[in-house]
């Protein structure tokens, strides 16, 4: 390794290391709706899309083991947003039934790429809901409707660690990849260094 691409690969490292260290103080600082167990090892993932007046969630999305899940699963709103579930037509026939929380919703099983079941959220709370045919293997959604909804930190794999006993804190998540970086430097200064003079001594 020449020193210039020793020195390009250290400003790419520090790079590296800025960017990793705002993603963790952004994860300390973020929050999002506390789903409970509703969610658990549920496939989709999370979004929070308030400020949009309108939202859409896949039905049918790929996750669960086949095409068994709603895409976001938990989508976070506004109060008045009008959400709408469209088909994928993949995965078989679903529904969106309404299990808890606030809404009084239920579509029809569609199978068909296209269709479309809308409702709009008036009342605070997580509104939880699933589809019926399908709830055994984890299809199962959720809306979280304004800002007083209960909340915990964002980063779900925080969560399962301290779910298991294991205290986590997210700027040990900085600390950790810094660390990393500052030895790759090391190493990588130490064999540029001793593989230079290796070199050089062959050379002779």
């Amino acid at each position: 390794m020449k020193r210039r691409d020793f020195l390009r690969a250290a400003g790419g490292s520090a790079a590296a290391a800025a960017a990793a260290s705002g993603t963790a103080a952004a994860q300390e600082g973020g929050e999002e709706p506390d789903y409970g167990s509703w969610l658990s090892g549920v496939d989709g993932g999370t979004e929070d899309m308030r400020g949009e007046s309108e939202v859409t969630v896949e039905v049918g999305a790929d996750g669960n083991g086949g095409a068994y899940a709603f895409a976001p699963a938990g989508v976070w709103v506004d109060s008045g947003t009008t959400v709408t579930w469209e088909w994928t037509g993949e995965g078989g026939g679903h529904n969106v039934s309404v299990q808890g929380g606030p809404g009084d919703y239920t579509s029809e099983t569609h199978s068909s790429s296209g269709a479309t079941f809308e409702y709009t959220f008036e009342e605070s709370g997580i509104s939880e809901y699933q589809c019926d045919p399908h709830a055994s293997l984890g299809m199962k959604g959720a809306v979280a409707v304004g800002d007083d909804v209960p909340t915990v930190s964002a980063g779900g794999g925080e969560k399962e660690l301290e779910e298991l006993g294991v205290p986590v804190q997210a700027h040990w998540v900085g600390s950790a990849t810094i660390l990393g970086i500052i030895v790759t430097i090391i190493y990588s200064f130490y064999i540029l260094k001793y593989g230079e003079s290796a070199n050089t001594g062959r050379g002779r």
